[in-house]
């Protein structure tokens, strides 16, 4: 009998329920507010960008989350931003540009 490789390993669902309205903001460009589209306990869903988002944030149109934290994700599934859960449900982290952002409710 031969070894049977180990199916993946599920994505974690994240802590705090995505779904529903989100400010991001971007320290001197800028903030709006995105929709955020998901199931309880998904690990991806659709992001619905209101006007008047800083930088590439205007083409976001999905985000994904697993063990590593939330990635944004534009129209073409091209990462804008990785960031990563803090306290009081907000998430900090950086734009692909290196800038810093922030999603709070």
């Amino acid at each position: 009998m031969g070894n049977t490789p180990s199916p993946p390993a599920p994505a974690a669902a994240p802590s705090t329920n995505l779904a529903g309205r989100w400010m991001l903001a971007q320290p001197g460009k800028g903030q709006c507010i995105m929709t955020f589209g998901a199931q309880p306990g998904a690990t991806e869903g659709t992001i619905a960008p209101q006007g008047g988002c800083p930088g590439k944030f205007f083409t976001s149109r999905k985000w994904t989350s697993d063990t590593s934290g939330l990635v944004i994700r534009d129209h073409n599934a091209e990462p804008l931003a990785q960031l990563s859960g803090k306290d009081g449900g907000r998430f900090e982290g950086q734009a692909a540009t290196g800038e810093a952002i922030t999603l709070s409710r």
